[in-house]
């Protein structure tokens, strides 16, 4: 690429690293501050807080890498031409296309990037996670009940234990089950364990009482108990696994199972999922094609560029708003999935066009001079008050 290319690689590459690590930091915290419970309520570490959380953190990185791309790339062409760099660059006689060609290569990486999260990298996580999330309800006794807390296994159902003895015996137990509208059941009992064996968890409870109360009754049925033992494997979880279409990798989406039971009763969205993945792949390319087109001729200092900077954010969003929209009807109409593939070819043909030519786009006069006054106003009005 030279010295030049390997310039405006760098300063690219060091752009899009930047803002893909500072956008998804910020977004991650946002979401793991949603489940912030499972460390203040359910007893957990921080560690395991974050690498729970921290499982989201491909897809998320999937999704931004595009855009974050596309910031990167249209500052540096600002940088560039701001300093006049574009304008020496052009009266050399570098032709576009050689300019373009090292963003053409981080363009090609971060494709590379999203395409490796969403075949295979990012499903991968998002299994884990549910995994991780079926063996933290499977041990629900050591793990989330807390001595002192009631906890809400789910709707409905609350757990409580006055004291825990070192050696695993639980003192003070109470079991409140209203799932059922028609039906209360409280279990009370002095003490008791947790025990696990080939048919699953139980809770052996002894000294105690389950109370049972119906709906049209007025007083509540007793009966009293030595020893008795819940099973607990309706509230864990422990069947087998099944994936979401969004947990599934690439492969799976092409060449699906056709007796998997989620395939057979949602082909539809195994469909959708699949395009979305293939066009996820052409995002970064495509709009760093736009980002160039309308950024990397040089121009004047009498050529206002934050015109361009709006058109890109404008076609960017676009493009990927179709894809989204095509994604989404595309579940229901199978035709509308082909929509998506229709704006990246037009704005890739759009872009080519603009930099073979060197064209530059320029608002229409009354909409420049409409903003300036705008401006103007709000600046006068700011120093007035």
């Amino acid at each position: 690429m030279g010295s030049i290319g390997n310039y405006i690689f760098r300063a690219s590459g060091g752009a899009f690293l930047v803002v893909l690590i500072s956008l998804t930091a910020v977004i991650w915290i946002t979401q793991a501050l949603r489940d912030i419970d499972l460390v203040t309520s359910q007893g957990q570490t921080a560690i395991v807080f974050i690498s729970i959380t921290g499982l989201i953190i491909p897809q998320l990185v999937m999704v931004i890498a595009p855009l974050a791309l596309v910031i990167g790339v249209s500052h540096v062409l600002i940088k560039l031409s701001t300093d006049s760099e574009l304008i020496v660059m052009s009266s050399a006689g570098m032709p576009p296309w050689k300019l373009f060609k090292p963003l053409l290569a981080l363009s090609v990486l971060v494709s590379v990037l999203v395409g490796v999260l969403n075949s295979y990298v990012a499903p991968e996580c998002l299994r884990t996670l549910r995994r991780w999330a079926s063996e933290v309800r499977t041990d629900l006794i050591a793990n989330i009940v807390q001595p002192g807390n009631f906890t809400r296994i789910e709707y409905g159902l609350t757990f409580h234990i006055r004291e825990r003895l070192p050696n695993g015996q639980l003192l003070g137990i109470m079991f409140d089950d209203r799932r059922d509208p028609k039906e209360r059941v409280t279990v009370l009992a002095e003490k008791g364990e947790f025990l696990k064996n080939e048919r699953g968890p139980f809770l052996l409870m002894e000294n105690g009482s389950i109370q049972r109360h119906e709906l049209k009754q007025r007083d509540p049925n007793i009966v009293r108990f030595d020893r008795n033992a819940v099973d607990l494997s309706p509230y864990t979880n422990r069947g087998v696994v099944r994936y979401s279409v969004r947990e599934r990798y690439l492969w799976q989406l092409i060449t699906p199972d056709l007796s998997d039971r989620t395939y057979v009763s949602r082909p539809e969205q195994y469909r959708a999922e699949l395009h979305d993945r293939i066009v996820s792949m052409a995002y970064p390319f495509t709009f760093t094609v736009l980002a160039f087109a309308f950024l990397g001729a040089p121009r004047t200092t009498r050529q206002s560029r934050v015109w361009s900077l709006l058109a890109v954010i404008g076609a960017v969003a676009g493009v990927r708003l179709v894809g989204f929209a095509s994604t989404v009807i595309g579940i229901q109409v199978p035709a509308f999935l082909m929509l998506q593939y229709v704006a990246v070819l037009t704005a890739l043909g759009f872009g080519t066009m603009m930099i073979s030519r060197g064209l530059i786009v320029e608002p229409p006069a009354f909409l420049v001079n409409a903003f300036n006054a705008l401006v103007e106003r709000f600046a006068r009005h700011s120093v007035a008050t």
